[in-house]
């Protein structure tokens, strides 16, 4: 029941917030080229708080629901169970704790998953799934399959008993998936759960009264932390002329200041991007 499986994953974050916690986050910097920062706050903290977060959230839920009036002589009860079939979790490169989180939640509340991690971060991910074991996870609940995308989401597109999907990745092929999901619906048991982030063009917006060495942090952070490779990396700045003109020359100057390099220098602000596409 629920019960036994938050405790599963309570121990993993127990696990990750301890003995598993250097491993994990020296696995995402190797793999992922993170600084030792952007690895501790994604693939430890984060996945600690995700891990921990739906567990109680879960717990809880009934909670937050509609209370139930029952007339006289009759019983209204409310039923919350698993989807009937298996979630197809497709995951990204850029955030560790974000590859553990997709199947995993799915997991928790009584789904089998079928994970398919991004080809830029199978070895991170691996580390995960192990952890995961070490905590419990019964074999077959959540899957972990690296391979063709292409392939494998054909094969469990094509599978009546395909239930859900769970994705972070691009706007463009999160669009594609659903087209494809709608084509496969006559051949399924069930209409799928479709749950996707995507990214987009994220803005800084700065007032004219703003404190301007905060807005030069955000726009430096927001632009280069990790290469710019997240979801939440700033691409557009809108900023009043009156405040523009007295931070545009430091801006300049504090961009000249990064220091770029191999993520084993905990000196370096920036390593490299995840791959030659990329690039």
């Amino acid at each position: 029941g629920l019960e036994e499986r938050s405790k599963i994953f309570e121990k993993c974050a127990d696990l990750l917030a301890t003995s598993w916690r250097m491993k994990i986050n020296a696995s995402t910097m190797l793999n992922q080229s993170k600084t030792v920062f952007q690895a501790e706050i994604d693939a430890a903290c984060e996945l600690i708080d995700f891990w921990r977060f739906n567990s109680y959230y879960a717990n809880n839920f009934h909670d937050e629901l509609q209370p139930l009036v029952s007339p006289e002589g009759m019983v209204n009860t409310t039923e919350i169970r698993p989807l009937e079939g298996f979630v197809l979790a497709i995951t990204p490169f850029n955030f560790t704790s974000i590859a553990g989180n997709l199947p995993s939640a799915p997991a928790l509340v009584g789904c089998t998953a079928v994970w398919k991690p991004s080809r830029n971060s199978y070895y991170s991910n691996y580390m995960i799934m192990k952890l995961m074991m070490e905590a419990g996870l019964p074999p077959g609940v959540i899957n972990f399959l690296p391979g063709s995308g292409a392939k494998i989401t054909e094969t469990a597109l094509s599978n009546p008993d395909f239930a859900g999907i769970h994705f972070t990745g691009s706007t463009g092929v999160f669009q594609g998936l659903w087209q494809r999901i709608a084509k496969a619906l006559p051949n399924l048991k069930s209409y799928p759960r479709i749950v996707g982030e995507t990214g987009g063009k994220d803005f800084v917006v700065a007032h004219s009264d703003c404190d301007e060495k905060s807005l030069l942090v955000a726009l430096l952070r927001g632009s280069f932390e990790y290469q710019g490779q997240k979801c939440s990396a700033a691409s557009r700045a809108y900023i009043p002329h009156s405040v523009w003109n007295t931070i545009k020359d430091d801006l300049v100057i504090e961009i000249e200041k990064i220091k770029m390099g191999d993520c084993n220098d905990f000196t370096n602000f920036m390593t490299s991007v995840i791959d030659k596409r990329a690039f």
